[in-house]
């Protein structure tokens, strides 16, 4: 039997220069750091960020540029996934395009260093109707 897993614990994300990746992180997604875990942070280890309820981590590895090939994908509900669209225009200096899965909308984007994201909503008929209206 397989052992059970809890949650969701964290994500390595690798960027280039940390110190500008954590303001990007702030300004983008709301995420600040970890005070009491700020110690990893030296001698290459991450600078550990997380949202503001403490549900989702990221931790910020300082690494040369590589390519990226997994997406983080970002649960939201509804009414986040519309707040996204004009969001992503202010801080993003992009239009993002929602895009239609069947059974969820998702929206994608990557950091400043090309790491990919998804945000994702299974509040499938309500978006479909609010994209509708709008």
């Amino acid at each position: 039997m397989t052992p059970t897993i809890d949650r969701f614990d964290h994500i390595h994300v690798y960027v280039s220069d940390r110190a500008a990746a954590e303001s990007w992180y702030e300004r983008v997604f709301g995420f600040r750091r970890i005070d009491d875990l700020a110690f990893w942070a030296t001698d290459g280890g991450p600078l550990v960020i997380a949202n503001e309820s403490g549900s989702v981590h990221i931790a910020l590895f300082e690494r040369p540029p590589k390519p990226n090939h997994s997406t983080i994908a970002l649960h939201v509900s509804r009414e986040a996934f519309l707040a996204w669209l004009p969001h992503a225009r202010a801080e993003l200096g992009t239009t993002l395009e929602p895009v239609d899965h069947d059974v969820c909308w998702s929206l994608y984007f990557s950091d400043p260093d090309g790491n990919p994201y998804e945000i994702t909503s299974f509040d499938y008929d309500g978006i479909a109707q609010d994209l509708r209206q709008n």
